[in-house]
């Protein structure tokens, strides 16, 4: 029996063509979020954890038009954000757009690899990911199926 096999769908021309609301922005932002809700998880970021989000993002495409530059600008203000109050409100605005979406697997696989970057997965960063997995299963969507349907 031959093994079919799996070509990863280009993800930034999925992204533009299924999501064609969410803007670049939203997509880093919430992408920034989940990895610096990680990075933080445990009480320290680590500059590998930094690095691996920028590489990873930069490498996927998640976020064509905004430079490695930018991703790691936008790392550094979300962790100052978050370090300095605590801030569901900022996680929640920033994980909206994508809540309930396909594209939410995105935000969790970033956020995975955000944990495994120094290869040791603390408890708090399993919690982490766990409450990000359920942000973005809960939030309600930034339009509500019914307004933006009409019969």
């Amino acid at each position: 029996m031959s093994r079919r096999q799996m070509r990863p769908i280009p993800i930034t021309a999925a992204l533009t063509t299924n999501y064609p609301d969410h803007s670049d922005y939203e997509v880093m932002q919430a992408l920034v979020t989940a990895g610096v809700v990680i990075a933080l998880a445990d009480g320290r970021i680590a500059a590998v954890e930094r690095d691996a989000l920028v590489n990873y993002l930069d490498r996927q495409g998640f976020v064509p038009t905004m430079s490695s530059h930018d991703i790691a600008e936008a790392f550094d203000s979300r962790v100052e954000q978050l370090k300095d109050r605590d801030s569901p409100e900022v996680i929640m605005k920033a994980f909206r757009p994508l809540a309930g979406l396909s594209l939410a697997s995105v935000v969790v696989r970033t956020a995975e690899r955000v944990a495994a970057a120094d290869w040791q997965i603390h408890p708090a960063e399993l919690a982490a990911l766990k409450l990000i997995r359920l942000f973005l299963l809960t939030l309600p969507t930034k339009k509500p199926y019914a307004a933006s349907h009409t019969l």
